[in-house]
């Protein structure tokens, strides 16, 4: 067996119209990335030019410092929401829908999007009030204890997230009694995970991608499978995917994600500092960065900064996506089901991008160049149980 080979036959024979329209939802949401930025541009101009953030710091002047702050940061994460919705349904769902990529009502997605904006208007007004706080009393240095304040409330929202956030959007259970919940609690137990960490979730609520993730932090932290995946894969294939999201948890890609995430957050609001004048002239504002009337400044800049070190952090992600899908074929030994598992993803995320676009735009490696890892392991290991791979729906 020549991998390369058989990697892109593998790959060929999910039919040329299922490549070519995985291709173009790839490439359209590549342009999305992009135009992302011109709405961002659009929507602090507006608020600038309403000067509604203005009006409403000194309407409550008579109000505490920290009060006036959140209030004010309250308000633009609503209002960008709002003036962003057209764009966000076009985005978020109608293509989605268009695509089969999900079934979601428009009723139940608008319900779920308003309850996001509630906990974004609370989570981030306070982070952001925070932010204002150490523009005030730190002055040069606030950049610095801002991005300490940033790894803190990761950290935070990383530990409630699976107690309090994700139960809003999914229902979350552990796994049935039965053959599945049998083989993972076997798995589990070879990596020291404890068998009340794996739960099945109604993930096809929102998608119908064939999906499973690692979420939370040391005793919070859980291995979570959609329904998706559970229902449209054999067991081998569940056991290969849930290998996978094992590697995740015991490698500890999560804490290398606050580490990294809380480094970029340094070099974003250092950025800020250095940038925000310039922007705010751009801009057409005078509103100094300690103002929170300048805050569509700031998130701009944050915006641009963020899209710039995009490359870098996909990068990160695809060598801890390389490490987990290796840490699955060690441990579990089932490449074909893999494989199977892995054709089931192409259907969202062209299969053979150019090395260009993988490396500026996938924060996974490409299905093909995972397949072909896959069967090299194969090849490499003949002792390996071999499964059959199933041509993906």
């Amino acid at each position: 067996m020549d991998p390369v080979t058989t990697a892109r036959q593998a790959v060929d024979a999910l039919g040329t119209d299922a490549l070519q329209r995985a291709g173009a939802y790839t490439t359209g949401s590549e342009w999305i990335a992009g135009w992302e930025l011109v709405v961002a541009f659009l929507i602090a101009w507006l608020l600038l030019r309403s000067r509604l953030l203005a009006r409403l710091w000194m309407r409550w002047e008579r109000r505490s410092t920290l009060v006036r702050t959140f209030g004010v940061c309250t308000v633009y994460i609503i209002a960008s929401a709002l003036l962003a919705l057209p764009w966000s349904l076009y985005t978020e769902w109608w293509r989605e829908a268009h695509y089969g990529r999900t079934s979601q009502p428009l009723g139940d997605h608008l319900f779920q999007a308003g309850l996001s904006l509630l906990l974004s208007a609370v989570i981030l007004g306070l982070f952001l009030t925070g932010v204002y706080f150490f523009l005030h009393r730190a002055r040069e240095r606030w950049w610095l204890w801002s991005s300490g304040l940033a790894a803190l409330g990761l950290v935070v929202v990383l530990l409630l997230s699976p107690l309090l956030i994700e139960p809003l959007f999914n229902q979350y259970q552990p796994l049935g009694d039965g053959p599945v919940r049998q083989a993972l609690e076997q798995q589990a137990a070879t990596a020291g995970i404890p068998a009340d960490r794996l739960f099945v979730y109604d993930g096809s609520r929102q998608s119908n991608n064939f999906t499973a993730n690692v979420s939370g932090l040391g005793p919070f932290a859980r291995i979570a499978i959609s329904d998706v995946a559970l229902h449209g894969a054999s067991l081998e294939e569940v056991r290969a995917v849930t290998g996978h999201e094992i590697g995740h948890y015991v490698l500890g890609h999560v804490w290398r994600t606050v580490v990294v995430l809380s480094l970029l957050a340094l070099v974003v609001f250092y950025a800020v500092h250095r940038l925000f004048a310039p922007a705010a002239r751009c801009l057409g504002t005078n509103e100094p960065l300690a103002s929170p009337a300048g805050l569509p400044v700031l998130a701009l800049l944050a915006s641009v900064l963020m899209f710039t070190v995009q490359p870098f952090s996909n990068w990160l992600v695809r060598v801890g996506e390389t490490e987990a899908d290796q840490y699955s074929l060690q441990t579990v030994n089932l490449p074909d089901a893999m494989v199977a598992a892995l054709l089931k993803t192409a259907a969202y995320r062209n299969p053979r991008p150019s090395a260009l676009e993988e490396a500026l735009f996938y924060s996974h490696p490409s299905v093909e160049r995972r397949v072909r890892a896959a069967l090299q392991w194969k090849a490499d290991h003949p002792g390996s149980k071999i499964g059959r791979v199933e041509k993906a729906p």
